[in-house]
């Protein structure tokens, strides 16, 4: 089987949305990040796009520079089955975009400031419960939208 070469590879392009997914969390530049490595910020777009591949050497010095574990940037990879073959979903792409942006990126960073697990589940919860709140009244509101459809 002969692969595309100008289409990056799935794993690749994970990997890389990992890095930048971090560094954002972290609020750090890709120019900062560059420095760090001793590579150009155009290398850390290259890595992040997928586009170029991250050698375990460098990968290992990124998970250094980013303080996570190596195996944070395969986490939810397409493809990996995990423990005994049990695999989770992988985050679909809005959750990262999300954790990406101005939003995102300011409740994360407030969230891991909270170290209390009991103050955190109770975050958890109550996020949960406005959400649920939110999706039952646009559900309630779609349905008297398709009752008023139906009686014109």
């Amino acid at each position: 089987m002969v692969e595309n070469k100008k289409k990056p590879n799935p794993i690749d392009q994970h990997v890389g949305s990992r890095v930048r997914l971090r560094r954002t969390m972290l609020g750090m530049s890709q120019e900062k990040l560059g420095e760090s490595l001793g590579i150009t910020f155009q290398q850390i777009q290259k890595y992040e796009k997928g586009s170029n591949r991250i050698g375990a050497s460098r990968l290992q010095r990124i998970s250094e520079v980013l303080n996570v574990p190596v195996s944070y940037f395969f986490e939810d990879a397409p493809g990996s089955g995990g423990a005994g073959g049990l695999h989770e979903p992988a985050a679909p792409d809005y959750v990262a975009d999300f954790l990406s942006s101005s939003e995102g990126l300011q409740l994360t960073r407030a969230f891991i400031r909270i170290s209390d697990p009991k103050v955190r589940r109770r975050i958890i919860d109550l996020v949960k419960s406005f959400a649920d709140a939110a999706e039952a009244d646009s559900k309630a509101d779609a349905k008297a939208e398709a009752k008023v459809e139906t009686k014109a």
